[in-house]
């Protein structure tokens, strides 16, 4: 048994109210958007204290895998497990297997924390008293929730009204009130007693266990058997799919939050928002003296209430008011804020079509285990590439059946095994990769190793990989 929180960060969320930036392949939580930190990281971060907190467990899908990895290595925060999800199923399953993978670790009597992996949380002295009248409430056979002071009568989140007070800082649940429209918003706050619904929990295990037996025994069964047979991969427990899948859709708040008569919620007056829109993020991001929030590339001139973001071009904004422009490398958005709200209706539109459905999943940086690349250029029959490696890594003994390729290092240092040779490459030295022939690049250094790379030949797919050796086990 532990005495400590166990932590638990849901991370494998697709999705693109944040597009162009947020995209299914690079979803939002794992993204830097106002500072060189993801939100990810920043989560690890609030739960990095040691004497409060055992390591993490983190439940994401088998695409990030390897993203939430090098992520926390980056961040320098060890991991209890990364739980990778074979199909996505909502909170209820996800929760009902971690914590019966907890329960198997620290036994039924551990309280965990359930995070979003995608909040922005100011992590206060406030926040911090709020964490532990939540655990003191779990402790005490409560199923805690974490209830946000309202500060608008935002109609993006649900509410909970709040019940008698059971001391400490905790209060009962009286009802959750699905996401209402304005009017009904603007009359809550006008009554008092209602709190946004966060998406966090502090959860005594064995209780929660108890109370999906009561009220969504089809979760616990299918989830409990999916850990079971779960396959140890490197850092990653793979929960078997066959079972897992026949966990119910359904979230936490439906399945047992909305039943049981022991939920509770601590009233939570901190600064919090699920950047669910971009006007969320230009609310919490550092306004200029003309209310604009500008980052990246960007010039920002006779412009009021305003948010710029630019990852690559340069983007200059001249006269205008309560806008929101957001370039990425191959997209730019431009919208009224008021209107960010709707951004999911625009993305699935460009889903729709044909030329420009691929704009709403993949970003032109693609992340890996060792690193990752950014396609710069593409033709009929060539390729160019921005590749980049971490120090230490290295990518997987492979061919290509029908192309060829030229890598010139301009950052750090590379050795390259091209047959049964092996060189190193300094900036501005290159090195040309026959097609067919067998090789394979690593970053000895000690800083990030950067390549420009030339594909060419009669096929450029990423599935012309025959790997020989990989130490990320990918066939």
């Amino acid at each position: 048994m532990s005495s400590k929180i166990v932590p638990v960060i849901m991370a494998g969320g697709k999705g693109t109210r944040l597009w162009p930036l947020s995209r299914a392949s690079a979803p939002k939580q794992f993204l830097e958007f106002l500072g060189e930190t993801t939100l990810f990281q920043k989560t690890l971060a609030r739960v990095a204290d040691a004497g409060l907190y055992a390591a993490p467990i983190v439940v994401t899908n088998s695409d990030f895998r390897f993203l939430v990895a090098e992520q926390a290595r980056a961040a320098g925060v060890a991991l209890t497990s990364i739980l990778l999800e074979p199909v996505a199923r909502n909170t209820a399953p996800a929760l009902a297997a971690a914590a019966t993978f907890i329960a198997r670790r620290h036994g039924d009597d551990a309280i965990m924390q359930v995070l979003a992996s995608d909040h922005e949380i100011d992590a206060s002295a406030i926040y911090f008293d709020c964490i532990a009248k939540a655990a003191a409430a779990a402790q005490a056979g409560r199923l805690v929730t974490f209830g946000i002071t309202p500060s608008e009568p935002a109609t993006g989140y649900g509410y909970i009204e709040i019940g008698e007070d059971l001391g400490n800082g905790a209060n009962a649940v009286r009802r959750f009130v699905e996401k209402p429209n304005h009017e009904k918003a603007t009359a809550m706050l006008a009554a008092g007693g209602y709190l946004w619904n966060s998406g966090m929990f502090m959860l005594p295990v064995g209780l929660f266990l108890r109370e999906l037996r009561q009220y969504a025994p089809e979760v616990l069964d299918a989830a409990g058997e999916a850990v079971a047979r779960a396959q140890h991969d490197l850092d990653f427990e793979r929960l078997d799919e066959a079972a897992f899948s026949r966990a119910p859709d359904i979230s936490v708040d439906y399945a047992i939050f909305e039943k049981t008569p022991i939920a509770a919620v601590v009233p939570s007056p901190i600064t919090w928002s699920d950047l669910g829109s971009w006007d969320s993020v230009w609310k919490t991001g550092r306004q200029d003296e003309a209310g604009n929030v500008a980052d990246g590339s960007t010039t920002v001139l006779d412009t009021r209430n305003s948010l710029v973001i630019s990852r690559d071009i340069h983007v200059a904004v001249q006269g205008l008011d309560n806008v929101a422009v957001i370039a990425s490398e191959d997209a730019v958005y431009v919208g009224r804020m008021e209107d960010s709200q709707n951004v999911g209706k625009l993305v699935k539109h460009l889903a729709s079509l044909p030329k420009t459905a691929k704009l709403t999943e993949t970003h032109p940086t693609s992340y890996r285990p060792w690193g990752g690349y950014t396609s710069v250029l593409n033709g009929e029959r060539f390729q160019v590439k921005r590749l980049f490696v971490t120090p230490g890594k290295r990518l997987s003994l492979q061919k290509h059946h029908h192309r060829s390729e030229h890598w010139i290092v301009v950052r750090g240092t590379a050795e390259v095994t091209i047959g049964d040779r092996t060189i190193p490459l300094r900036e501005n030295e290159s090195v040309y990769i026959p097609q067919g022939e067998v090789h394979r690049l690593a970053n000895p250094g000690k800083i990030l190793l950067e390549l420009i790379e030339v594909q060419t030949g009669s096929y450029l797919g990423e599935d012309d990989i025959i790997r020989i050796e990989d130490e990320f086990g990918r066939g």
